[in-house]
């Protein structure tokens, strides 16, 4: 299933795998080209490339930044001196550097491959998939980018492409234990769990106490009902002495689903896990998380609220409420954020209408009026008189100016509610761009009789500007005639 898909932090390799000088550099002149007591850049370089082997970061780092101040046109000093800022935590700064060394050469493949790692370290995927893209596009057997790629791909959704690059990835000989686990998600998302399943071999026989393939290894068992080798998967996973909290929580749910509500409880309480709630009728658990955090997560301060359901999102990925609640507390101000809350609660309960039409109203508040639409008509098809889906898609077919079919979207509005005087702003404005006049003028009278001052002031201002001009048009017979409803 797509909703089960995890995503681990991808990090670069040792730095000393990734020294290197290019053959441009070798064959520099050996003597100092910069004049009598200068540095030789070249010489610098290679005394930094020393300290860096060594692991002496603060003097690589040092001697890079000198070798860059007698040659500031020095990709290789600055991808270097990336790696080194990223080994130090220093992001900020490596991004910075990788993005001069890109400046400097863009016809080479290691300073985009780093710089889209880095990004996708820090949650920046779109910016890192363009990176990643442009190092796989100078050099297709970048094993690394391959990886970090189809990662991205598979959190937003795309198995597909996922599956492919990391097929291309595991076609090296090489392929470390971490690439198989990835192309097994990547097919567990597809639905091909013999195919999964090959590929957890190959990650446990690489390295046998991998605990995030022993927990999706039992994932899939406990799917197919196949419990003893599950138990057996969670059994090693304890005994490799599993401290991630959102790792445990899988073990939790999967030792839940197995049939062993003792082992499970035994699991969330030594990990400082709690259940929120009742149990649900299934017997699995709502929101596994902290009191702290579930009390946090009920917080009427957003910035509070927020922060805690992030952290119990990470622990219950699979959380559909937790998701859509997070969906809804950004979706005013962060829409962008907001939408990509709601679309993993969607796929995780695509058939409730309650996700969808949170979805949906993200998609308008980010201006998306066409998806929203679409997706909308879909939730009013199921669930007629959804009120929020109705207001939203008026609000969408109004904005892409498809009036005749907002009109009838504002009127059922009305119909159960009233005292909305705001929609019959838009009814009159909607038939006033059709040229539907005498209807405006009638709508737009009726809305200045209902109008509250203090809420809708600049309708009024705008309505009572264009009254009298419209009355004068209407005098001289102009505008379009309505055809009488059959």
């Amino acid at each position: 299933m797509l909703s089960g898909v995890r995503f681990r932090a991808i990090v670069l390799t040792s730095a000393t795998a990734l020294l290197v000088v290019s053959t441009s550099l070798a064959s520099a002149q050996s003597e100092d080209a910069f004049g009598d007591g200068a540095a030789d850049p070249v010489k610098l370089f290679e005394q930094a490339q020393t300290a860096h082997a060594r692991g002496d970061l603060a003097r690589a780092l040092a001697f890079y930044e000198e070798a860059i101040k007698v040659k500031p046109e020095f990709p290789e000093a600055e991808f270097q001196m990336g790696n080194v800022l990223t080994s130090l935590g220093r992001l900020g700064e490596a991004e910075a550097a990788f993005r001069r060394a890109i400046k400097h050469r863009k016809d080479w493949s290691l300073p985009y491959s780093a710089l889209g790692i880095l990004l996708a370290r820090t949650n920046r995927d779109t910016e890192a998939e363009a990176a990643l893209r442009q190092a796989l596009k100078l050099d297709s057997h970048d094993i690394l980018a391959l990886r970090v790629l189809a990662s991205i791909r598979l959190r937003e959704g795309d198995a597909k492409e996922a599956l492919k690059l990391a097929q291309t990835a595991t076609n090296d000989s090489d392929a470390p234990a971490s690439t198989w686990l990835l192309r097994a998600m990547a097919e567990r998302a597809l639905g091909d769990k013999p195919a999964a399943k090959t590929s957890l071999q190959h990650v446990l026989e690489i390295d046998p106490e991998n605990i995030a393939g022993l927990v999706e290894r039992a994932e899939l068992y406990v799917e197919e009902g196949d419990y003893e080798p599950a138990l057996k998967d969670l059994r090693a996973v304890e005994q490799a002495k599993a401290t991630d909290k959102q790792i445990l929580y899988r073990v939790v749910v999967a030792y839940e689903r197995a049939g062993k509500p003792d082992d499970a409880q035994r699991i969330a309480a030594g990990a400082g896990l709690i259940s929120a709630g009742e149990s649900s009728a299934d017997g699995k658990i709502k929101v596994i998380g902290t009191k702290e955090e579930i009390e946090a997560a009920n917080s009427e301060d957003p910035s509070i609220a927020r922060s805690a359901l992030v952290k119990l999102i990470e622990k219950n990925p699979k959380s559909a409420l937790l998701l859509a609640r997070a969906g809804a507390s950004y979706r005013t101000d962060d829409p962008v954020r907001s939408l990509e809350f709601y679309r993993r609660a969607t796929e995780i309960e695509p058939d409730n209408p309650e996700y969808a039409t949170g979805y949906a109203a993200a998609l308008v508040r980010a201006r998306r009026f066409a998806e929203a639409g679409h997706i909308l008509r879909r939730v009013i098809s199921v669930v007629p008189d959804n009120y929020v889906a109705h207001a939203n898609l008026a609000t969408a077919l109004y904005e892409q100016k498809r009036y005749q079919e907002a009109i009838p979207e504002y009127e059922w509005l009305l119909k159960k509610k009233p005292d909305m005087a705001v929609a019959y702003y838009f009814i009159a404005s909607a038939h006033d761009y059709l040229g539907e006049y005498e209807e405006a003028q009638a709508a737009y009278e009726t809305f200045l009789g209902r109008a509250d001052p203090n809420t809708n002031q600049l309708e009024i201002d705008k309505v009572n500007l264009r009254l009298p001009s419209l009355r004068r048009q209407i005098k001289l017979g102009e505008g379009v005639k309505r055809k009488p409803k059959k």
